[in-house]
């Protein structure tokens, strides 16, 4: 993931891909989106078996 202070900035960037532009998201969308719990939950030891069991 990248961040960038601005649309144009991350047009300005070597790397960006025309077409993409719809995944230029403000911080505060990812923010919410990687803190529900389905991502929280990573850090959980038993993370994979209970992923793998479909209790996550």
């Amino acid at each position: 993931m990248n961040l960038f202070r601005s649309e144009e900035h991350a047009r300005n960037w070597s790397g960006f891909i025309p077409g993409t532009e719809e995944l230029l998201q403000p911080l505060d969308y990812w923010v919410e989106m990687f803190s529900a719990p389905r991502f929280r939950q990573r850090g959980a030891a038993d993370y994979i078996s209970q992923r793998a069991s479909g209790n996550l």
